[in-house]
Protein backbone atom coordinates (compact mmCIF):
# COMPACT_ATOMS: atom_id res chain seq x y z
CA UNK A 1 0.00 0.00 0.00
CA UNK A 2 1.44 3.39 -1.01
CA UNK A 3 1.34 6.12 1.63
CA UNK A 4 1.69 9.72 0.50
CA UNK A 5 2.84 12.89 2.19
CA UNK A 6 1.10 16.13 1.33
CA UNK A 7 2.87 19.40 0.72
CA UNK A 8 4.15 20.24 4.20
CA UNK A 9 3.44 23.16 6.47
CA UNK A 10 6.69 24.40 7.98
CA UNK A 11 8.08 27.17 10.15
CA UNK A 12 11.73 27.31 11.25
CA UNK A 13 14.85 29.47 11.04
CA UNK A 14 14.63 29.22 7.24
CA UNK A 15 11.29 31.03 7.15
CA UNK A 16 7.63 31.06 8.04
CA UNK A 17 6.16 29.49 4.89
CA UNK A 18 7.05 26.73 2.46
CA UNK A 19 7.92 29.31 -0.21
CA UNK A 20 10.30 31.15 2.12
CA UNK A 21 11.87 27.92 3.31
CA UNK A 22 12.38 26.76 -0.30
CA UNK A 23 14.05 30.01 -1.34
CA UNK A 24 16.36 30.22 1.66
CA UNK A 25 17.15 26.50 1.74
CA UNK A 26 18.58 26.33 -1.76
CA UNK A 27 20.30 29.70 -1.35
CA UNK A 28 22.00 28.52 1.84
CA UNK A 29 20.53 31.39 3.84
CA UNK A 30 18.91 31.17 7.28
CA UNK A 31 17.42 34.53 8.32
CA UNK A 32 16.45 33.20 11.75
CA UNK A 33 19.98 32.27 12.79
CA UNK A 34 21.39 34.64 15.41
CA UNK A 35 23.73 34.81 18.39
CA UNK A 36 21.96 35.54 21.67
CA UNK A 37 22.03 34.75 25.38
CA UNK A 38 18.23 34.85 25.63
CA UNK A 39 18.12 31.20 26.67
CA UNK A 40 21.59 30.98 28.21
CA UNK A 41 22.14 34.11 30.34
CA UNK A 42 25.74 35.23 30.31
CA UNK A 43 26.73 32.97 27.43
CA UNK A 44 25.81 34.00 23.88
CA UNK A 45 25.05 31.04 21.63
CA UNK A 46 24.20 30.63 17.96
CA UNK A 47 20.55 29.54 17.71
CA UNK A 48 18.00 28.83 14.99
CA UNK A 49 15.07 31.09 15.88
CA UNK A 50 11.62 31.38 14.37
CA UNK A 51 11.34 35.12 13.74
CA UNK A 52 8.06 35.23 11.81
CA UNK A 53 4.89 36.20 13.73
CA UNK A 54 3.01 33.24 15.21
CA UNK A 55 -0.74 32.83 15.76
CA UNK A 56 -2.20 34.42 18.89
CA UNK A 57 -3.58 31.69 21.17
CA UNK A 58 -5.13 33.96 23.81
CA UNK A 59 -8.62 32.84 22.80
CA UNK A 60 -7.72 29.23 23.62
CA UNK A 61 -7.97 27.68 27.09
CA UNK A 62 -4.96 28.46 29.26
CA UNK A 63 -3.72 24.87 29.11
CA UNK A 64 -3.33 25.16 25.32
CA UNK A 65 -1.33 28.39 25.28
CA UNK A 66 2.35 27.79 24.60
CA UNK A 67 4.91 28.79 22.02
CA UNK A 68 5.14 25.15 21.02
CA UNK A 69 1.45 25.10 20.17
CA UNK A 70 1.75 28.42 18.34
CA UNK A 71 4.42 26.85 16.13
CA UNK A 72 2.03 23.95 15.46
CA UNK A 73 -0.80 26.37 14.65
CA UNK A 74 1.45 28.25 12.19
CA UNK A 75 2.41 25.03 10.39
CA UNK A 76 -1.17 23.72 10.37
CA UNK A 77 -2.52 26.97 8.90
CA UNK A 78 -0.44 26.27 5.79
CA UNK A 79 -1.96 22.81 5.23
CA UNK A 80 -5.45 23.47 6.61
CA UNK A 81 -7.10 24.06 3.20
CA UNK A 82 -5.71 20.75 1.94
CA UNK A 83 -6.75 19.05 5.17
CA UNK A 84 -10.33 20.33 4.93
CA UNK A 85 -10.59 19.03 1.36
CA UNK A 86 -9.04 15.67 2.21
CA UNK A 87 -11.12 15.16 5.33
CA UNK A 88 -14.48 16.30 3.97
CA UNK A 89 -15.74 12.74 3.45
CA UNK A 90 -13.89 11.19 6.43
CA UNK A 91 -15.42 10.77 9.86
CA UNK A 92 -13.44 12.68 12.55
CA UNK A 93 -12.98 9.38 14.41
CA UNK A 94 -11.00 8.12 11.39
CA UNK A 95 -8.44 10.96 11.53
CA UNK A 96 -5.32 10.58 13.68
CA UNK A 97 -2.79 13.06 15.02
CA UNK A 98 0.81 12.03 15.78
CA UNK A 99 3.32 14.68 16.86
CA UNK A 100 6.97 14.45 17.85
CA UNK A 101 8.17 16.83 20.56
CA UNK A 102 10.76 16.96 23.31
CA UNK A 103 9.92 20.32 24.88
CA UNK A 104 6.16 20.88 24.66
CA UNK A 105 5.50 23.94 26.88
CA UNK A 106 8.61 23.75 29.06
CA UNK A 107 9.44 27.40 28.31
CA UNK A 108 6.14 28.44 29.91
CA UNK A 109 6.96 26.26 32.91
CA UNK A 110 10.38 27.89 33.24
CA UNK A 111 8.85 31.37 33.23
CA UNK A 112 6.28 30.30 35.82
CA UNK A 113 8.90 28.84 38.17
CA UNK A 114 10.93 32.04 37.92
CA UNK A 115 7.84 34.14 38.67
CA UNK A 116 7.00 31.99 41.69
CA UNK A 117 10.55 32.39 42.99
CA UNK A 118 10.16 36.17 42.77
CA UNK A 119 6.59 36.55 44.01
CA UNK A 120 5.92 33.44 46.06
CA UNK A 121 3.00 32.25 43.96
CA UNK A 122 2.28 30.78 40.57
CA UNK A 123 1.37 33.34 37.90
CA UNK A 124 -2.25 33.47 36.75
CA UNK A 125 -1.29 32.74 33.15
CA UNK A 126 0.31 29.36 33.92
CA UNK A 127 -1.28 25.93 33.80
CA UNK A 128 0.81 22.82 34.41
CA UNK A 129 -0.90 21.14 31.44
CA UNK A 130 0.91 23.59 29.13
CA UNK A 131 4.10 21.59 29.54
CA UNK A 132 2.66 18.08 29.41
CA UNK A 133 4.20 16.08 26.57
CA UNK A 134 0.74 15.10 25.36
CA UNK A 135 -0.23 18.75 24.95
CA UNK A 136 0.92 19.21 21.30
CA UNK A 137 -1.15 16.31 19.97
CA UNK A 138 -4.15 17.28 22.08
CA UNK A 139 -3.99 20.86 20.83
CA UNK A 140 -3.65 19.90 17.15
CA UNK A 141 -6.47 17.38 17.38
CA UNK A 142 -8.78 20.08 18.75
CA UNK A 143 -7.55 22.60 16.17
CA UNK A 144 -8.27 20.20 13.31
CA UNK A 145 -11.38 18.59 14.77
CA UNK A 146 -9.76 15.15 14.61
CA UNK A 147 -11.17 12.54 17.01
CA UNK A 148 -9.10 9.48 16.16
CA UNK A 149 -5.91 8.38 17.93
CA UNK A 150 -3.93 11.43 19.05
CA UNK A 151 -0.60 11.15 20.80
CA UNK A 152 2.85 12.67 21.14
CA UNK A 153 6.05 10.71 20.58
CA UNK A 154 8.98 11.93 22.67
CA UNK A 155 12.15 10.03 21.81
CA UNK A 156 14.47 13.04 21.74
CA UNK A 157 15.94 13.75 18.29
CA UNK A 158 14.08 10.95 16.49
CA UNK A 159 10.61 12.10 17.62
CA UNK A 160 9.54 13.84 14.42
CA UNK A 161 10.74 11.03 12.16
CA UNK A 162 9.09 8.38 14.32
CA UNK A 163 5.83 10.35 14.28
CA UNK A 164 5.74 10.07 10.48
CA UNK A 165 6.49 6.35 10.64
CA UNK A 166 3.83 5.83 13.30
CA UNK A 167 1.21 7.73 11.29
CA UNK A 168 2.06 5.63 8.24
CA UNK A 169 1.49 2.45 10.22
CA UNK A 170 -1.89 3.73 11.46
CA UNK A 171 -3.05 4.39 7.89
CA UNK A 172 -1.62 1.15 6.49
CA UNK A 173 -3.27 -0.87 9.26
CA UNK A 174 -6.70 0.51 8.38
CA UNK A 175 -7.20 2.00 11.85
CA UNK A 176 -7.57 5.46 10.30
CA UNK A 177 -8.02 6.94 6.84
CA UNK A 178 -5.94 10.07 7.33
CA UNK A 179 -3.35 11.39 9.78
CA UNK A 180 -1.75 14.72 10.53
CA UNK A 181 1.82 14.04 11.56
CA UNK A 182 5.09 15.85 12.15
CA UNK A 183 6.95 17.53 14.94
CA UNK A 184 7.33 20.74 16.92
CA UNK A 185 9.86 22.00 19.44
CA UNK A 186 10.40 25.46 20.91
CA UNK A 187 13.53 26.95 22.41
CA UNK A 188 13.89 26.98 26.17
CA UNK A 189 16.61 27.22 28.82
CA UNK A 190 16.15 23.59 29.82
CA UNK A 191 17.49 22.14 26.57
CA UNK A 192 20.31 24.69 26.28
CA UNK A 193 21.44 23.95 29.84
CA UNK A 194 21.21 20.20 29.30
CA UNK A 195 23.29 20.11 26.14
CA UNK A 196 25.71 22.64 27.60
CA UNK A 197 26.27 20.35 30.59
CA UNK A 198 27.40 17.70 28.09
CA UNK A 199 29.76 20.24 26.51
CA UNK A 200 27.95 19.63 23.24
CA UNK A 201 26.87 23.18 22.30
CA UNK A 202 28.80 25.43 19.91
CA UNK A 203 28.90 29.19 20.43
CA UNK A 204 29.23 29.69 16.66
CA UNK A 205 27.46 28.26 13.60
CA UNK A 206 27.76 24.47 13.76
CA UNK A 207 30.23 22.81 11.39
CA UNK A 208 29.13 19.23 10.58
CA UNK A 209 31.83 16.70 9.68
CA UNK A 210 34.59 19.34 9.84
CA UNK A 211 37.84 18.71 11.65
CA UNK A 212 36.96 21.88 13.62
CA UNK A 213 33.44 20.81 14.61
CA UNK A 214 32.72 21.58 18.25
CA UNK A 215 29.04 20.95 18.89
CA UNK A 216 25.45 21.69 17.99
CA UNK A 217 23.24 24.74 17.61
CA UNK A 218 19.77 24.35 19.08
CA UNK A 219 16.84 25.54 16.97
CA UNK A 220 13.07 25.61 17.04
CA UNK A 221 10.30 25.02 14.55
CA UNK A 222 7.50 22.79 13.35
CA UNK A 223 6.61 20.78 10.26
CA UNK A 224 3.35 18.96 9.55
CA UNK A 225 2.15 16.66 6.78
CA UNK A 226 -1.09 14.98 5.82
CA UNK A 227 -0.37 11.26 5.70
CA UNK A 228 -2.81 9.20 3.65
CA UNK A 229 -3.59 7.01 0.67
CA UNK A 230 -4.59 9.76 -1.77
CA UNK A 231 -1.85 10.07 -4.39
CA UNK A 232 0.48 13.03 -4.11
CA UNK A 233 3.92 14.19 -5.20
CA UNK A 234 5.92 12.26 -2.59
CA UNK A 235 5.55 8.85 -0.96
CA UNK A 236 6.91 7.78 2.41
CA UNK A 237 8.35 4.68 0.81
CA UNK A 238 10.20 3.17 3.74
CA UNK A 239 11.13 3.60 7.36
CA UNK A 240 13.49 1.90 9.77
CA UNK A 241 13.90 2.11 13.54
CA UNK A 242 16.50 0.58 15.83
CA UNK A 243 18.14 0.91 19.22
CA UNK A 244 21.86 0.66 19.97
CA UNK A 245 21.44 0.17 23.73
CA UNK A 246 25.07 1.36 23.78
CA UNK A 247 25.10 4.46 26.01
CA UNK A 248 22.64 6.94 27.48
CA UNK A 249 23.90 9.84 25.35
CA UNK A 250 26.60 8.55 22.99
CA UNK A 251 25.98 6.49 19.82
CA UNK A 252 27.55 3.14 19.08
CA UNK A 253 30.82 4.30 17.48
CA UNK A 254 30.62 1.52 14.88
CA UNK A 255 27.25 2.78 13.65
CA UNK A 256 25.57 -0.62 13.87
CA UNK A 257 22.26 0.78 15.09
CA UNK A 258 22.31 3.51 12.46
CA UNK A 259 22.96 0.96 9.72
CA UNK A 260 20.15 -1.26 11.01
CA UNK A 261 17.68 1.63 10.71
CA UNK A 262 18.98 2.66 7.28
CA UNK A 263 18.89 -0.89 5.95
CA UNK A 264 15.36 -1.46 7.26
CA UNK A 265 14.13 1.74 5.59
CA UNK A 266 15.74 0.81 2.27
CA UNK A 267 14.36 -2.72 2.46
CA UNK A 268 10.81 -1.46 3.06
CA UNK A 269 11.22 0.89 0.11
CA UNK A 270 12.57 -1.93 -2.05
CA UNK A 271 15.68 0.09 -2.91
CA UNK A 272 19.39 -0.44 -2.97
CA UNK A 273 21.47 2.27 -1.33
CA UNK A 274 22.93 3.40 -4.66
CA UNK A 275 19.40 4.21 -5.90
CA UNK A 276 19.31 7.19 -3.55
CA UNK A 277 19.69 10.65 -5.07
CA UNK A 278 20.09 12.63 -1.83
CA UNK A 279 20.77 11.96 1.86
CA UNK A 280 19.89 14.35 4.67
CA UNK A 281 22.46 13.50 7.34
CA UNK A 282 21.62 13.86 11.02
CA UNK A 283 24.93 15.77 11.12
CA UNK A 284 24.85 17.43 14.54
CA UNK A 285 28.52 18.55 14.41
CA UNK A 286 29.35 16.73 17.64
CA UNK A 287 32.54 14.68 17.64
CA UNK A 288 30.88 11.32 18.27
CA UNK A 289 27.72 11.58 16.16
CA UNK A 290 29.49 12.75 13.02
CA UNK A 291 32.17 10.07 13.35
CA UNK A 292 29.57 7.32 13.74
CA UNK A 293 27.39 8.62 10.90
CA UNK A 294 30.28 9.09 8.50
CA UNK A 295 31.33 5.50 9.11
CA UNK A 296 27.80 4.20 8.55
CA UNK A 297 27.27 6.06 5.27
CA UNK A 298 30.75 5.25 4.00
CA UNK A 299 29.71 1.62 4.26
CA UNK A 300 26.46 2.11 2.33
CA UNK A 301 26.51 5.01 -0.11
CA UNK A 302 29.53 7.33 0.16
CA UNK A 303 29.00 8.69 -3.36
CA UNK A 304 25.38 9.77 -2.86
CA UNK A 305 25.16 13.57 -2.46
CA UNK A 306 24.20 14.56 1.06
CA UNK A 307 24.11 17.39 3.55
CA UNK A 308 23.42 18.22 7.14
CA UNK A 309 20.92 21.08 7.08
CA UNK A 310 21.36 21.86 10.77
CA UNK A 311 23.62 24.88 10.01
CA UNK A 312 20.46 26.32 8.38
CA UNK A 313 17.79 25.30 10.89
CA UNK A 314 19.65 24.54 14.08
CA UNK A 315 19.02 21.19 15.72
CA UNK A 316 15.29 21.36 16.34
CA UNK A 317 15.35 18.20 18.49
CA UNK A 318 11.88 16.61 18.51
CA UNK A 319 10.93 18.52 15.36
CA UNK A 320 14.15 17.75 13.45
CA UNK A 321 12.98 14.55 11.76
CA UNK A 322 9.81 16.23 10.50
CA UNK A 323 11.51 19.45 9.37
CA UNK A 324 14.20 17.49 7.54
CA UNK A 325 11.49 15.35 5.94
CA UNK A 326 10.01 18.59 4.61
CA UNK A 327 13.41 19.58 3.20
CA UNK A 328 13.62 16.19 1.46
CA UNK A 329 10.12 16.80 0.09
CA UNK A 330 11.36 20.10 -1.36
CA UNK A 331 14.40 18.39 -2.92
CA UNK A 332 12.24 15.76 -4.62
CA UNK A 333 9.77 18.30 -6.01
CA UNK A 334 12.18 21.04 -7.12
CA UNK A 335 11.87 21.55 -10.86
CA UNK A 336 15.43 22.90 -11.09
CA UNK A 337 16.81 19.75 -9.43
CA UNK A 338 18.46 21.75 -6.66
CA UNK A 339 19.62 19.92 -3.56
CA UNK A 340 19.78 21.17 0.05
CA UNK A 341 23.33 22.41 0.65
CA UNK A 342 25.61 22.02 3.65
CA UNK A 343 27.18 25.13 5.12
CA UNK A 344 30.60 24.38 6.59
CA UNK A 345 34.25 25.35 6.34
CA UNK A 346 35.20 22.64 3.77
CA UNK A 347 37.87 21.31 6.12
CA UNK A 348 37.11 17.58 6.37
CA UNK A 349 38.27 15.51 9.29
CA UNK A 350 40.95 13.16 7.96
CA UNK A 351 39.97 10.63 10.61
CA UNK A 352 36.50 10.29 9.06
CA UNK A 353 35.80 8.37 5.85
CA UNK A 354 34.98 10.79 3.01
CA UNK A 355 31.39 11.53 2.02
CA UNK A 356 29.92 13.56 -0.85
CA UNK A 357 28.64 16.90 0.45
CA UNK A 358 26.26 19.19 -1.44
CA UNK A 359 27.55 22.72 -1.98
CA UNK A 360 25.37 25.83 -2.24
CA UNK A 361 23.93 26.06 -5.75
CA UNK A 362 24.54 22.40 -6.58
CA UNK A 363 22.04 20.55 -8.73
CA UNK A 364 21.41 16.85 -9.10
CA UNK A 365 22.77 15.23 -12.25
CA UNK A 366 19.43 13.50 -12.75
CA UNK A 367 15.89 14.14 -11.57
CA UNK A 368 15.94 13.17 -7.89
CA UNK A 369 13.59 10.27 -7.24
CA UNK A 370 14.62 8.92 -3.85
CA UNK A 371 15.88 10.64 -0.69
CA UNK A 372 16.87 9.34 2.73
CA UNK A 373 16.76 11.23 6.02
CA UNK A 374 18.37 9.98 9.23
CA UNK A 375 17.75 10.87 12.86
CA UNK A 376 19.79 9.61 15.80
CA UNK A 377 18.91 10.24 19.44
CA UNK A 378 20.00 9.69 23.02
CA UNK A 379 19.93 6.10 24.19
CA UNK A 380 20.95 4.87 20.75
CA UNK A 381 17.47 5.55 19.37
CA UNK A 382 17.72 5.59 15.56
CA UNK A 383 15.27 6.33 12.74
CA UNK A 384 15.60 6.51 8.97
CA UNK A 385 12.98 7.54 6.40
CA UNK A 386 13.00 6.99 2.63
CA UNK A 387 10.97 9.35 0.44
CA UNK A 388 10.18 8.67 -3.22
CA UNK A 389 8.98 11.00 -5.92
CA UNK A 390 5.61 10.00 -7.40
CA UNK A 391 4.91 11.15 -10.97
Amino acid sequence: MNIFLSEPGIVCALGGSLAEVRENLFAGSAPGFCTTDRYSPGRALSLGLVTTPLPDLRAWPLAERSRNNALIAAAFAQIEPAFRRASAAIAPERIAVVIGSSTSGIAEGEAAVAARARCGQWPADFDYAQQELGAPARFLARLAGAKGPAYTISTACTSGAKALAAATRLVRSGMVDLAIAGGADSLCRFTLAGFSSLQAVSATRCNPFSVKRDGINIGEGAALFLVGRVAGAVRLAGWGESSDAHHISAPDPQGRGALAAIDAALARAGLAADALDYVNFHGTATRQNDAMEALAFARRCPQVPGSSTKPLTGHTLGAAGAIEAALCWLALTDHAQRLPPQLWDFEPDSELPPLTFVEVGARAQRTPRHALSTSFAFGGNNAALVFSRHD
